[in-house]
């Protein structure tokens, strides 16, 4: 008897960061939403985040700079 339950292949950072991403705009696809859930791993969401969420303070930061001089 032979097991077909394969692990699906895990999840690159390049997918982890647009999964971060479209979670930063608020809209996402239900079936993408299940197939990064079943491929990225919780380490690599939260690698993503903390990254995205600098570069989105360090963005600001670099507008209102611009924008106040």
């Amino acid at each position: 008897m032979k097991d077909n339950s394969e692990k699906p292949a895990k999840g690159t950072f390049i997918q982890a960061m647009k999964a971060v991403s479209w979670a930063f705009f608020g809209v996402r696809k239900h079936t993408d939403h299940d197939h990064d859930a079943e491929t990225l791993t919780m380490g690599q969401v939260i690698i993503a985040g903390i990254l995205g969420a600098a570069l989105f303070v360090a963005g600001v930061l670099l507008l209102v700079r611009f924008v106040t001089s």
